[in-house]
């Protein structure tokens, strides 16, 4: 069936606008970046993992002024449970705010508030139960975790990128639209948008979500399965005010967002969001109290976004679904209905909550689980539009690429990269990088990423990460196994086990076979590690097993 002329040039203007992504995400002459960066990690020995890392790396900048600045700070919240990420932002850019002014003499605040700079935020801290065992084998750094692919550093080396710097990378694309605001990012997920990213912001809030293009009928609502999601609403009028529900069917949704009135188009909520600087400092003047007791526990959607725009009864009601008692739940509304009324009457510049169309065809990668880790990464051997896109973001022009391997064959579908090997063989749709070994073989769909040994073999679909070996045998996994690395302090290391198969979130507390401790108990034991000596000890064990066969 031929497509219609709007249909046509729907797919002209998603192509110009994905070429134009494209373009400003992999420009590394000129990178698009936030003026600041502020990473909101799990303890201070990541926090200053990041600054080094960022601030010489994907975030590194020729210019002379103090900006573009990373930051990076830890969650030293009262409770184990954390602050959620509603307090958790709030509390992370006042933190930022005061190394701002201590290590640079800048006023983040004051320059925001002015409309002088632009600033992003990523929360990384969590356990990543997931992705369970690779944020065990970067000493619960999780957004350490690496790509099976090399980015070039400033020294001329190449390493494989890790899952922040790919979204750091990613979202600076929507800096240039967001002077004045705080831009807030989840350290796991990148995205190419078919929809417009650069924008004039007409809300104090406004957040990403993928809006379809139908009117939302009940038959659309069930057909996306939305009842499954955070669904963001649009009004219908000049404005583009929204509202969010969480998790309910359509005829539910249409009565909780009768104040919109002609609601135009839904989508799923992708959580991402920005706020005017003048939001940002009604939202730490109101949670005060809690800020600086360090006390209590709010998310953005729940306990922000939701009472700031659904009727209070309908509010309530939704609440009860998560077992929230009514007088909690009407209280918390009052509160936040008092904030609104009064920072709109002085601030009526701006709409309360508004949408940041990503587009319903944006394509989308997530490394926040392990089966998602792998099946993104496998991207990088597949073909098709969304898996030419991901190798164009990650700047592979070929499949193989920095690599010695002339006497190993590899498969035309698999894919090598800043590898030495003497001899052995690749398999079909296969992915490896900064491997370095006398003889590999990997099977089909495994997966290796930063590991050094005499001898390399790879099982069907197997995960194989930051392992070093001098042994003979060298290191050996079978088909959907999944080995990691995990090193201390001393250099001393151990192995960590899992299946392809197995959920590393409901496996969190088992101690599965081939390990001598759950992942729970690693994490425990991983706590305050200082990652940044731990992977110079790593890189050292690396390239001693590497000189040792001779590469």
């Amino acid at each position: 069936m031929s497509l219609s002329s709007p249909e046509k040039r729907q797919k002209m203007d998603q192509a110009a606008i994905i070429e134009a992504a494209m373009s400003a995400m992999t420009d590394t002459a000129n990178p698009a970046l936030f003026d600041v960066t502020i990473i909101c990690t799990t303890d201070d020995f990541q926090a200053s993992y990041w600054m080094d890392r960022l601030s010489s790396g994907v975030c590194k900048s020729s210019s002379s002024g103090k900006y573009p600045m990373v930051i990076a700070v830890s969650e030293d919240w009262s409770s184990s449970s954390g602050a959620g990420n509603g307090l958790g932002t709030l509390y992370a850019f006042q933190k930022a705010c005061l190394v701002a002014k201590e290590k640079y003499g800048a006023d983040l605040a004051s320059e925001l508030m002015e409309g002088k700079i632009s600033a992003a935020l990523y929360h990384t801290a969590g356990k990543g139960t997931r992705l369970a065992p690779l944020p065990a084998s970067e000493n619960n750094n999780k957004p350490g975790v690496k790509l099976p692919v090399c980015h070039q550093l400033a020294d001329g080396s190449y390493e494989p990128i890790t899952v922040l710097e790919a979204v750091v990378r990613q979202t600076g694309i929507y800096a240039s639209s967001r002077t004045g605001r705080l831009s807030v990012f989840w350290g796991d997920q990148i995205f190419v948008p078919t929809a417009p990213f650069q924008y004039t912001p007409t809300h104090h809030v406004d957040i990403m979500c993928t809006l379809e293009e139908e009117p939302p009928t009940e038959k659309v609502w069930k057909d996306k399965g939305l009842e499954k999601y955070g669904v963001i609403a649009v009004s219908g009028g000049g404005k583009g005010d929204a509202a969010q529900v969480e998790k309910v069917d359509h005829p539910t949704a249409m009565r909780m967002l009768k104040n919109l009135g002609d609601i135009a188009r839904v989508g799923p909520s992708l959580g991402s969001f920005s706020v005017s600087a003048k939001m940002l400092q009604a939202l730490c003047d109101e949670f005060s109290s809690e800020l600086t007791a360090k006390d209590g526990k709010l998310d953005t959607d729940p306990h922000f976004w939701m009472p700031l725009t659904l009727p209070q009864d309908e509010y309530i009601s939704l609440m009860s679904q998560k077992g929230v008692d009514e007088q909690e739940s009407s209280s918390h509304h009052v509160r936040m209905t008092k904030m609104k009324d009064t920072f709109l009457a002085a601030n009526p510049e701006l709409g309360m909550f508004g949408s940041v169309d990503v587009g319903s065809n944006a394509c989308w990668w997530d490394y926040g689980q392990l089966k998602l880790y792998i099946a993104n990464n496998l991207k990088l051997s597949e073909f098709g539009d969304d898996a030419d896109l991901l190798r164009r973001f990650f700047g592979v022009t070929d499949r193989t690429m920095n690599s010695e391997i002339s006497g190993v064959t590899v498969d035309g579908s698999a894919s090598a990269f800043s590898c030495k090997a003497k001899s052995g063989s690749v398999g079909a749709k296969a992915v490896i990088a900064a491997v370095e070994a006398q003889e590999i073989q990997i099977g089909e769909g495994a997966i290796v990423v930063n590991c050094a040994a005499k001898k390399i073999v790879a099982g069907k679909g197997a995960v194989l990460y930051n392992l070093v070996s001098e042994s003979d045998d060298g290191i050996v996994a079978e088909d959907g196994d999944v080995i990691v690395s995990v090193t201390d302090a001393e250099g001393s290391s151990m192995l960590l086990k899992s299946k392809t198969s197995i959920c590393g979130g409901k496996a969190w507390k088992q101690v599965l076979d081939g390990n001598g401790m759950s992942f729970e108990e690693v994490h425990k034991q991983n706590r305050d590690a200082d990652v940044s000596n731990i992977e110079k000890k790593r890189k050292e064990l690396y390239k001693k097993a590497s000189s040792s066969f001779g590469l």
